[in-house]
């Protein structure tokens, strides 16, 4: 199989492990920042997450991707 620049690289087990760490406060962050009566169904589940998930999370990886392509360091330090 060949692979074009489009294809997803592995992960290092260890970033993997990390990523997976990240996600996880993430999510305890959302679910704690949401009302109960919007994680009734798992339609509203969905529709929640997705739209906490577009709100915050979204805009912090276009961010990234953003100086990535510019050549700027991806973390920045707190001053």
């Amino acid at each position: 199989m060949s692979k074009n620049r489009h294809d997803v690289q592995d992960m290092t087990p260890e970033k993997a492990k990390e990523l997976k760490a990240y996600s996880q406060a993430i999510a305890a962050i959302l679910y704690e920042e949401t009302p109960l009566e919007q994680l009734n169904t798992l339609e509203e589940i969905e529709q929640t997450v997705r739209q906490k998930v577009l709100k915050y999370v979204s805009p912090e990886i276009g961010v990234f991707l953003s100086k990535r392509s510019q050549g700027q360091p991806l973390v920045e330090q707190e001053n």
